[in-house]
C-alpha cells in the first residue's frame, strides 16, 4: 500500500454556507467543532426525521433545519453526506439530480462515511464531481447528543478524490477537515479500504464475535460477575449502532473477509502455541512463563511500542 499523503494546509476562512445531509455523532461533531473554530459559516441540516437537526438548532449548533434534501442544499457551498454507508448509497441514488445540480453550480459534495469504494463509486456513476471523505475518530455512541466539539482534534481525515472532482473540491474538503482540528491525507479508495478493514472494521467482528463465544459458555453467569476493564475494553465496539456496523462490513465485506482470515490463521496458531505450552515443563527460573507463549507476547507489544514511537 502506497505511503498516505498529507494534504496541503489550506489557508482562510471556511466558505458557506454547509448542508449536513445527516446529523449523528460525526455530522453533529462537525457542526460543534465547526462552531466552535470562530470560523462558522451558515450551517443547514437534514435528516428523515429532523430529531437530531431540532436538537442541534435549539442548542445553537446549526442555523437552520431544512424540510427536504433540495432545500438543504439550495445555495451550499458544501454538502456533506454525514451518515451510515448504505444510507449515503440511498441518498446519491435517490437524490443523484438534486446533487449532481448543486455541484455543477459550484457546490463540493462530500461524505464522512467509513468505506469509500462503494460510495465514491456511485457517486461518479451520478455523474458529478465528489471527494470522499472518511474522519478517523469516533466512538460506540451515537446520535447528535453524542456530538463532541474535540472528537476530531489530531486525527486523520482520509480524503479521495472521486474521478470528476475539482481542485477547488479537493482543497475545500481539506479546509474543512484543518477546519475542525484533522489532518487531511490523501488516499485511494482501495489503500483506504484495505487499511481501515484491518485497523477499525476487522476490530468490530472480533469484538462481537468475542461476545458471541464468550456470553455463549455455560460459566457466563459466573464470569460475568468476574468481568473487569479488559473485558470492556474489548468488547467496547459491539456495543456500537448495530445498523451502522452492518452497513460499514457490507460495503467493505472483500476487504474485511481477507483481514478475518488473516485473523483466523494467526489464532489457529496462537492455540497450537497454547496447547503445546500447557504440556511443556513451566520454567520457574524466568518467573514461571512458558517461553514461546511469553516471546509472542512480547514480539506483539514490541511492533505496538515501534508504531507509537513513529
Amino acid at each position: 500500500m502506497a505511503e498516505p499523503r498529507q494534504s496541503p494546509r489550506p489557508d482562510g476562512p471556511v466558505p458557506g454556507p454547509i448542508a449536513l445531509l445527516g446529523l449523528g455523532l460525526i455530522g453533529g461533531s462537525i457542526a460543534r467543532a465547526l462552531r466552535g473554530s470562530g470560523r462558522s459559516p451558515a450551517i443547514v441540516a437534514w435528516t428523515p426525521s429532523g430529531g437530531g437537526p431540532r436538537a442541534a438548532l435549539a442548542a445553537g449548533v446549526i442555523d437552520r433545519v431544512a424540510d427536504s434534501v433540495a432545500d438543504a442544499v439550495s445555495g451550499a457551498a458544501r454538502v456533506i453526506l454525514a451518515g451510515p454507508p448504505l444510507a449515503i448509497l440511498d441518498l446519491l441514488a435517490a437524490e443523484a439530480a438534486t446533487l449532481r445540480s448543486v455541484a455543477e453550480a459550484g457546490a463540493t459534495l462530500t461524505d464522512v462515511a467509513s468505506t469509500k469504494a462503494r460510495i465514491v463509486a456511485a457517486a461518479d456513476a451520478a455523474g458529478g464531481p465528489f471527494v470522499g471523505g472518511h474522519p478517523m475518530a469516533g466512538r460506540e455512541t451515537t446520535g447528535f447528543q453524542a456530538a463532541d466539539t474535540a472528537l476530531f482534534t489530531g486525527r486523520p481525515w482520509v480524503v479521495v478524490p472521486g474521478a470528476m472532482a475539482r481542485g477547488d473540491d479537493v482543497r475545500r474538503v481539506d479546509a474543512l477537515a484543518r477546519a475542525v482540528g484533522a489532518d487531511p491525507v490523501r488516499l485511494s479508495a482501495t489503500e483506504h479500504d484495505a487499511a481501515v478493514a484491518g485497523v477499525s472494521h476487522l476490530p468490530l467482528v472480533a469484538a462481537a464475535a468475542l461476545v458471541e463465544a464468550v456470553t455463549g459458555a455455560d460459566d457466563w453467569s459466573t464470569a460475568r460477575e468476574l468481568a473487569a476493564s479488559g473485558w470492556a475494553g474489548m468488547t467496547r465496539l459491539a456495543r456500537g449502532d448495530a445498523e451502522m456496523g452492518a452497513g460499514i462490513l457490507a460495503t467493505n465485506r472483500e476487504a474485511v473477509a481477507d483481514r478475518l482470515r488473516a485473523y483466523r490463521a494467526a489464532i489457529d496458531v496462537w492455540i497450537a502455541a497454547i496447547e503445546d505450552g500447557g504440556r511443556a515443563d513451566i520454567d520457574p527460573g524466568r518467573g514461571g512463563g512458558v517461553p514461546d507463549l511469553r516471546q509472542r507476547l512480547e514480539a506483539a507489544r514490541a511492533r505496538l511500542e515501534v508504531d507509537s514511537d513513529g
